[in-house]
Protein backbone atom coordinates (compact mmCIF):
# COMPACT_ATOMS: atom_id res chain seq x y z
CA UNK A 1 0.00 0.00 0.00
CA UNK A 2 1.01 3.59 -0.48
CA UNK A 3 -0.27 7.12 -0.28
CA UNK A 4 -1.34 8.51 -3.67
CA UNK A 5 -1.24 12.27 -4.27
CA UNK A 6 -2.90 13.70 -7.38
CA UNK A 7 -2.98 17.38 -8.24
CA UNK A 8 -4.61 19.09 -11.21
CA UNK A 9 -3.28 22.60 -11.79
CA UNK A 10 -5.58 24.73 -13.95
CA UNK A 11 -3.43 27.61 -15.14
CA UNK A 12 -5.00 31.05 -15.23
CA UNK A 13 -6.01 32.24 -18.68
CA UNK A 14 -3.41 35.00 -18.33
CA UNK A 15 -0.56 32.48 -17.93
CA UNK A 16 1.96 32.78 -20.74
CA UNK A 17 3.65 29.88 -22.56
CA UNK A 18 6.77 30.77 -20.53
CA UNK A 19 4.70 30.39 -17.33
CA UNK A 20 3.59 26.94 -18.48
CA UNK A 21 7.18 25.88 -19.22
CA UNK A 22 8.39 27.27 -15.88
CA UNK A 23 5.61 25.46 -14.00
CA UNK A 24 6.29 22.14 -15.74
CA UNK A 25 10.01 22.44 -15.00
CA UNK A 26 9.48 23.37 -11.33
CA UNK A 27 6.94 20.61 -10.73
CA UNK A 28 9.09 17.98 -12.43
CA UNK A 29 12.16 18.98 -10.38
CA UNK A 30 10.06 18.92 -7.21
CA UNK A 31 9.76 15.14 -7.43
CA UNK A 32 13.47 14.69 -8.07
CA UNK A 33 14.81 17.00 -5.36
CA UNK A 34 13.85 14.67 -2.52
CA UNK A 35 13.84 10.95 -1.79
CA UNK A 36 10.24 10.94 -0.49
CA UNK A 37 8.21 10.12 -3.65
CA UNK A 38 8.32 6.52 -4.81
CA UNK A 39 6.73 7.53 -8.13
CA UNK A 40 6.57 11.02 -9.65
CA UNK A 41 4.89 12.07 -12.89
CA UNK A 42 4.12 15.54 -14.18
CA UNK A 43 2.55 16.14 -17.59
CA UNK A 44 0.57 18.69 -19.53
CA UNK A 45 -2.97 17.40 -19.99
CA UNK A 46 -3.82 16.41 -23.55
CA UNK A 47 -7.37 17.67 -22.99
CA UNK A 48 -7.47 21.46 -23.20
CA UNK A 49 -11.27 21.91 -23.18
CA UNK A 50 -11.09 23.45 -19.69
CA UNK A 51 -7.90 25.42 -20.35
CA UNK A 52 -4.29 24.56 -19.68
CA UNK A 53 -4.03 21.83 -17.03
CA UNK A 54 -0.92 20.25 -15.54
CA UNK A 55 -1.32 16.82 -13.94
CA UNK A 56 0.85 15.75 -11.01
CA UNK A 57 0.67 12.08 -9.99
CA UNK A 58 2.80 10.91 -7.06
CA UNK A 59 3.06 7.90 -4.82
CA UNK A 60 4.55 8.05 -1.34
CA UNK A 61 5.38 5.20 1.02
CA UNK A 62 3.01 6.58 3.66
CA UNK A 63 1.05 9.63 4.68
CA UNK A 64 3.92 10.54 7.00
CA UNK A 65 6.31 10.49 4.04
CA UNK A 66 3.91 12.71 2.07
CA UNK A 67 3.58 15.16 4.99
CA UNK A 68 7.39 15.43 5.30
CA UNK A 69 7.60 16.24 1.57
CA UNK A 70 4.70 18.68 1.78
CA UNK A 71 6.31 20.60 4.65
CA UNK A 72 9.70 20.77 2.92
CA UNK A 73 10.95 24.17 1.70
CA UNK A 74 11.11 23.21 -2.01
CA UNK A 75 7.45 22.16 -1.99
CA UNK A 76 6.38 25.33 -0.23
CA UNK A 77 8.33 27.45 -2.76
CA UNK A 78 6.75 25.73 -5.77
CA UNK A 79 3.27 25.96 -4.20
CA UNK A 80 3.78 29.70 -3.73
CA UNK A 81 4.95 30.10 -7.34
CA UNK A 82 1.97 28.08 -8.62
CA UNK A 83 -0.50 30.14 -6.57
CA UNK A 84 0.33 33.13 -8.76
CA UNK A 85 -0.46 31.37 -12.03
CA UNK A 86 -2.89 28.54 -11.25
CA UNK A 87 -5.70 27.15 -9.15
CA UNK A 88 -5.66 23.47 -8.28
CA UNK A 89 -7.52 20.49 -6.94
CA UNK A 90 -5.91 17.74 -4.91
CA UNK A 91 -7.00 14.16 -4.43
CA UNK A 92 -5.11 12.07 -1.87
CA UNK A 93 -5.93 8.51 -0.92
CA UNK A 94 -4.43 5.30 0.44
CA UNK A 95 -3.97 2.85 -2.39
CA UNK A 96 -5.48 -0.55 -1.82
CA UNK A 97 -3.33 -3.61 -2.46
CA UNK A 98 -3.08 -4.48 -6.15
CA UNK A 99 -5.74 -6.93 -7.26
CA UNK A 100 -5.37 -9.06 -10.40
CA UNK A 101 -7.89 -8.63 -13.17
CA UNK A 102 -10.28 -5.81 -13.95
CA UNK A 103 -12.25 -4.16 -11.18
CA UNK A 104 -15.79 -3.07 -11.97
CA UNK A 105 -17.34 -1.82 -8.77
CA UNK A 106 -20.46 0.33 -9.05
Amino acid sequence: MGYRHLALFRLHDTASPADVDRALDALRRLGLDTAEPIEWQVALSLDSRKGTVIVENALFESRESYERWRADAPHRAVAEMMSGIADWLVGDYVEPPTVSGPSRSR
